[in-house]
């Protein structure tokens, strides 16, 4: 009688029926073999990770990050493979970008409102003037536009300084343009995200400029 080595004084239960021969309840070693390579040859197939940090090639085509070093050591330290470290960055523009973006726009915000009260001598004055503001707005400019200039310090200025023109709404136009710029062309400009959300002082002052001009402000 031939004794397999192998399977001599293995606990038969712990063995997955799989790997049992149905009629002779006999060990299939070849089937466990088979399976042991096909598990080997999966594994070696799954991505690993490079020799060195610097060997990631993380896309940031997005423009808004670049590829940070020393997030690169720690995803290496960590075993991570190219596709995963991409999916860290990936998932960062998603999430944590716009995220930050948001509480950036409304510490901004907040500290736009704290000039336009000092501006008009305090709270009381400011919700006073706001609420004018806010009226003036609806009836007479589009939603985006009134919008985009409640956005900002200069642009509530240059709200105030048409309500107090008493000029024609831009939803009926303006025939007093000097600039050339119409209410297109303005509204092209507010949907730059150097007006939205780098708030570049030049870009917004320019646009500022535009509507003041528009409604005859000084």
């Amino acid at each position: 009688m031939t004794v397999n080595l192998l399977t001599e004084d293995l606990d038969e239960s712990m063995i997955p029926e799989k790997f049992m021969d149905p009629k002779t309840k006999a060990v299939r070693v070849q089937a466990i073999l088979d399976s042991y390579n096909a598990l080997e040859r999966k594994m070696s197939q799954t991505p690993s990770a490079p020799k060195s940090p610097e060997e990631f090639c993380i896309d940031c085509s997005h423009g808004l990050f670049q590829p940070d070093m020393e997030v690169n050591k720690r995803l290496h330290a960590k075993g991570f493979s190219h596709e995963q470290a991409q999916e860290v960055y990936d998932l960062a523009a998603e999430r944590m970008i716009p995220m930050i973006m948001d509480m950036a726009a409304e510490f901004h915000a907040d500290r736009e409102v704290e000039k336009l009260v000092g501006h008009y001598g305090g709270p009381e004055r400011w919700q006073e003037i706001s609420r004018q503001l806010l009226a003036f707005g609806q009836k007479n400019l589009p939603p985006d536009v009134l919008g985009n200039l409640s956005s900002s310090f200069e642009g509530v200025l240059a709200l105030e300084r048409m309500m107090k023109s008493n000029e024609p709404s831009l939803q009926r136009g303006s025939d007093n343009v000097p600039t050339g710029m119409d209410e297109k062309e303005l509204n092209s400009m507010m949907r730059d995200p150097r007006y939205w959300r780098d708030r570049d002082p030049a870009f917004v002052a320019k646009v500022t400029e535009g509507f003041q001009k528009m409604f005859g402000g000084k």
